[in-house]
């Protein structure tokens, strides 16, 4: 087993949660080094994006069928505003008391927001060729470098790649922070995928060897920031006209880079005064990292087609106004089922390394029982012998995908336990597990494929946030859970299957004590 793959296991191991203890944290807020949850350059041009809160679009379920989005958006600064406004942009501003916050369109871990994005423009109408980052607080563009010359890209198109600052997440969760430092990337990309949808828009993640991606970016520039504060890219997107066919293949990252400028403007700011180090962050970080294009190759889920979803509110409606329930209504948790299927067919799929291990509780029609949504008939036979002798596999007469009923019976107190004794999790209508293929993805493949499970697992969570909201339904994703008193639940003995990350959803409760103000408004 070589080093990286040995890292990983550890990793995994060391931060699960147990009855018997946590993953190592700080156990407080340390306030005083309470990261700034904006990432900003001084001394760069910054381009002031106009607002897109007036802008038609679409309506939410039909976005999702490419006969009916017959809207293609030209590549402009409006475009590109909204692109970024219904993505990583802000969607509200919470208040209580004298205290303020700003949630975003792409949900984070605590709200903590470790995801930051930069924009390689390429003839786009209003917005000079370069490199940009984007600023979600002043929804603006802050310009790193201008190109010296055209960049070599498919026409209608422009490159976006994703970055990640763990120091955001560890502040408050110390070891585990890695694990949703993660998932929040796969939120990100979820939203923007969406975001692109309702202009028309397509988006494709490329095949990039990490220390080309962070020369690109500017990450090798050291003396541009503060070292404590690692940001390390993730991902390299193409984003172009969904009718766009031109090939992709010739896109060179080195080509690019020699475009810009030899060192890039702006420094980045300082986020804390101080920092709490914990080792075992970077050595994940630096496993998971990969140079090896023929194995580094990142797939989205392909989710299918939702038979289930009616006409509901704009899609710009239903991105501004997804929120994490912090308190589920257990007097008012029943759903139809044909909220259940739509809720659940939202994701469903057959190419995916992911399945859905579903505890109900209260749905009509359905049972209150174990259930799962396998997104991958080639696993089936593997996870029947994988999983306990007893469970029935009885298939379920619905639209929601292959779902199958494992055991009858009521799961509230235990799915409360698994979720660290959270009422969330017993509160509402449903909730579930992200069981991922885990041993063969990162053994036969690549340590890299470690972090990619976990932005899977953000991206069916965004897409269940968005889905459910359309219904005018809640959600919460939740990280904190005990992995192994799943897997014994289920019966699960190995490591060909991981859980790693959880959802609930039902009706959520609103505290009348907040109100929500518009962003961007002064």
């Amino acid at each position: 087993m070589n080093k990286n793959l040995q890292m990983v296991y550890t990793y995994h191991n060391e931060t699960k949660h147990s009855q018997q203890r946590y993953a190592r944290s700080l156990g407080y807020m340390d306030w005083e080094t309470q990261p700034n949850p904006y990432r900003t350059y001084a001394g760069t041009k910054k381009i002031q994006l106009p607002l897109s809160f007036d802008n038609n679009t679409l309506e939410y379920s039909q976005i999702f069928d490419q006969k009916e989005n017959t809207l293609n958006a030209p590549l402009c600064k409006e475009a590109i505003s909204q692109f970024f406004q219904f993505s990583l942009g802000l969607a509200a501003i919470k208040e209580y008391g004298e205290q303020s916050w700003a949630l975003r369109c792409n949900a984070s871990s605590g709200n903590l927001q470790p995801s930051e994005a930069y924009m390689i423009s390429n003839e786009i109408v209003g917005i000079d060729d370069g490199l940009y980052h984007y600023s979600p607080q002043e929804h603006e563009l802050e310009l790193l470098s201008k190109a010296n010359e055209q960049l070599s890209l498919p026409k209608n198109s422009f490159l976006l790649c994703l970055s990640s600052i763990v120091w955001r997440e560890a502040w408050k969760y110390g070891e585990r922070s890695w694990r949703y430092t993660q998932l929040d990337c796969g939120h990100a990309l979820k939203a923007l995928e969406i975001s692109a949808s309702i202009l028309g828009w397509k988006i494709e993640v490329l095949n990039t060897k990490d220390s080309e991606l962070q020369k690109l970016i500017g990450f090798d520039q050291a003396h541009r920031y503060v070292p404590e504060e690692r940001e390390l890219p993730d991902m390299l997107i193409l984003v172009s006209l969904a009718n766009n066919t031109e090939a992709v293949d010739s896109i060179d990252i080195n080509t690019i880079r020699k475009t810009l400028q030899e060192k890039y403007d702006g420094k980045a700011n300082q986020l804390s005064y101080a920092w709490h180090k914990w080792d075992i962050l970077e050595k994940i970080e630096d496993a998971t990292l990969s140079d090896d294009l023929q194995t580094k190759k990142y797939t989205n889920d392909i989710y299918e087609k939702n038979p289930n979803r009616q006409p509901s509110s704009l899609a710009k409606d239903v991105v501004l106004k997804r929120r994490s329930a912090q308190m589920m209504n257990k007097d008012d948790c029943t759903f139809t089922k044909k909220e259940f299927e739509t809720i659940i067919g939202s994701v469903k799929s057959n190419n995916s390394a992911i399945h859905l291990v579903i505890f109900v509780h209260s749905v009509e029609e359905i049972p209150s029982g174990l259930y799962i949504l396998v997104r991958n008939n080639e696993h089936k036979t593997q996870l029947q012998s994988l999983l306990k002798e007893s469970f029935l596999w009885e298939k379920v007469d619905t639209q929601a995908g292959e779902l199958y009923k494992l055991e009858d019976g009521d799961f509230k107190f235990l799915a409360k336990a698994i979720s660290c004794n959270q009422d969330i999790a017993s509160d509402g209508a449903f909730t579930l597990g992200m069981l991922a293929e885990f041993k063969n993805q990162v053994e036969n493949i690549s340590a890299a494929k470690y972090k990619h499970l976990y932005w899977d697992c953000g991206a069916i969570g965004q897409q269940l946030y968005l889905e459910t909201t359309s219904l005018n339904l809640s959600a919460t994703g939740i990280g904190c859970f005990l992995d192994d008193i799943l897997h014994g639940v289920i019966g699960l003995k190995t490591n060909e299957f991981q859980t790693l990350y959880h959802f609930t959803i039902g009706r959520g409760l609103v505290d009348s004590r907040l109100s929500t103000k518009k962003p961007y408004i002064k």
